[in-house]
């Protein structure tokens, strides 16, 4: 992916603000080494869409909104009334112009976390490169793209989040749910512990430079056997 120099001085400033010159510095060299080089090992979930119980998953923080953003001039909308939920996701316009649906949590007027959905193909490949298989045209849909603001981590929002990501896919009719988690980002997978799931598969992708590898190997339920 090709990044615009303002997208990137943007996001530079942005986390410079909410975090500080350390962690700018880790993630400026973790970027340039990621556009050489990149492997993970992730885990890959399927969530089936039912009906929760809110209270299970609601935060113990006040005045929370959410807000369903598809386009960006429901985003421009929302930024008038004084909520702003494409200020901290640099490619946020870019997502919402190929389709991707963004759910955002607010603390009074303040982002506090974002989760990314799509329904086509075209929309994943907007927050989520990776090449696993999301069956679109039987009504399944794909999630990724997670963020939560610094100060709010550790707080129940990401799983706050994927409640209203789940209510919002029973209402469109779609029961089943994808999406790739890093085996090493111990936080997303504490995220899912409240919510039903199955882990199908773990993926292994390498890129150097333009070369691109993935290979799936599926899981084998704990008491089955190949």
């Amino acid at each position: 992916m090709i990044y615009h120099p303002r997208i990137l001085l943007s996001r530079a400033k942005e986390i410079l603000r909410t975090e500080g010159l350390l962690p700018l510095l880790s993630r400026g060299f973790d970027f340039l080494a990621r556009c050489l080089f990149n492997y993970g090992i992730f885990y890959l979930y399927e969530h089936t869409v039912k009906e929760r119980n809110e209270t299970d998953f609601m935060p113990k923080l006040q005045n929370l909104t959410v807000h369903i953003v598809s386009t960006n001039q429901q985003a421009d909308e929302l930024a008038a009334s004084g909520f702003d939920c494409r200020s901290y996701s640099v490619h946020a316009r870019r997502r919402l112009d190929k389709g991707a649906i963004a759910v955002c949590v607010f603390v009074k007027q303040e982002l506090a976390s974002i989760v990314w959905v799509a329904m086509t193909d075209e929309a994943k490949k907007s927050f989520d490169s990776l090449p696993y298989h999301v069956d679109f045209a039987n009504r399944e849909a794909c999630t990724g793209g997670t963020q939560t603001i610094p100060k709010y981590r550790r707080k129940g929002l990401m799983t706050y989040g994927y409640y209203k990501v789940f209510q919002l896919l029973g209402e469109q009719g779609i029961m089943t749910s994808r999406y790739a988690v890093r085996t090493s980002n111990i936080a997303s997978r504490r995220a899912d512990a409240k919510l039903d799931y199955r882990i199908y598969a773990r993926g292994r992708y390498l890129r150097i430079l333009w070369w691109q590898f993935w290979k799936e190997t599926p899981l084998v339920p704990a008491g089955q056997s190949d």
